[in-house]
């Protein structure tokens, strides 16, 4: 096996499920780093935003003078976001509305699909090669409209769950909590790619 270098990729590690995107991260070849102040954010390749509370990590980010670091970061970065992450990518965030860093063209709804326990488990065809996609849902918020930009991915009853814009990659589901690391390698593969251009 050759050395090559793993991708560094960042997981914002307030708050939320970020041991298992760490897990993932490793298992689809990168070498994660858990992010909880905005000096960490230097060196890596790309960061991902996982699920959780949006409203606790925007707090978090508010108080922390973290929001416009984080925001310039995933301007200009691979950025991946999963369930409460997509709401802080999001352009416009609906009820209720909230800020966020306003960089994926997209209207997010949160909790559209109820509570906890309205929590299910779909596997259905993607764009990704490989056969149909295991999909986590736990109280996901609901991108009910993208802009012309954004490719979609993966859709659930007509509306899109995996979209992707430019070195944004966005997923209402938990792709973490599922064996299946394709997710995980096609954003590590837009980091590779990403870190080539530079």
């Amino acid at each position: 096996m050759t050395q090559t270098k793993l991708p560094r990729i960042g997981v914002l590690a307030i708050q939320g499920n970020y041991a298992s995107h760490a897990q993932a991260l490793t298992e689809a070849g990168a070498s994660p780093v858990e992010v909880r102040k905005p000096e960490q954010l230097a060196g890596l390749g790309g960061l991902v935003l996982p699920g959780g509370e949006s409203t606790t990590m925007l707090k978090f980010l508010e108080k922390h003078s973290f929001f416009e670091v984080l925001q310039k970061f995933c301007g200009s970065n691979p950025v991946f976001g999963t369930c409460a992450g997509v709401i802080l990518l999001a352009r416009e965030v609906l009820n209720p509305t909230q800020r966020s860093l306003g960089l994926l063209d997209a209207t997010i709804e949160r909790n559209a699909y109820g509570r906890q326990i309205d929590s299910v488990i779909v596997t259905a065809e993607t764009a990704l090669a490989g056969g149909p996609l295991e999909m986590v849902f736990i109280r996901s918020p609901r991108i009910s409209q993208i802009g012309p930009g954004v490719e979609v991915l993966a859709t659930r009853d007509g509306f899109p769950v995996l979209i992707r814009q430019g070195r944004i990659l966005a997923a209402t589901f938990h792709p973490e909590l599922s064996q299946d690391r394709r997710v995980h390698r096609l954003f590590v593969e837009s980091v590779t790619a990403a870190s080539a251009d530079h």
